[in-house]
């Protein structure tokens, strides 16, 4: 099952509300979720979002995948999160390359 952090919408036609969510990748937007990490109100001003640092880093560190837009919504308002999990990321698979080559330079010898 692969998990997303994604937006589910709410609210009347042309005043949108918002509910952060970790849902299936495979739901409908506004289907079944696991649980709710948040809210976003576009509408006023400033847009006011509400998110629970503990679960969003807990469903994170599950290897859970934000959309864009919810990427945006935590790097503003929790800052650290996500920038940690895409820099572990990214020295994983430097890492990986590194072996890669090494591997292929002993075999060619």
């Amino acid at each position: 099952m692969a998990v997303v952090l994604r937006l589910a919408r709410l609210g009347k036609h042309k005043s949108p509300a918002y509910r952060v969510v970790a849902t299936d990748r495979q739901n409908k937007r506004d289907g079944r979720f696991l649980e709710v990490l948040g809210t976003y109100n576009p509408l006023s001003n400033p847009a006011r979002v509400t998110l629970k640092e503990d679960r969003i880093k807990k469903w994170l560190g599950l290897g859970a995948k934000p959309t864009e837009v919810v990427r945006s919504l935590i790097k503003k308002n929790i800052p650290g999160v996500v920038e940690a999990r895409e820099e572990h990321q990214t020295k994983k698979a430097q890492e990986a390359r590194t072996k890669r080559k090494q591997r292929a330079k002993a075999r060619a010898k």
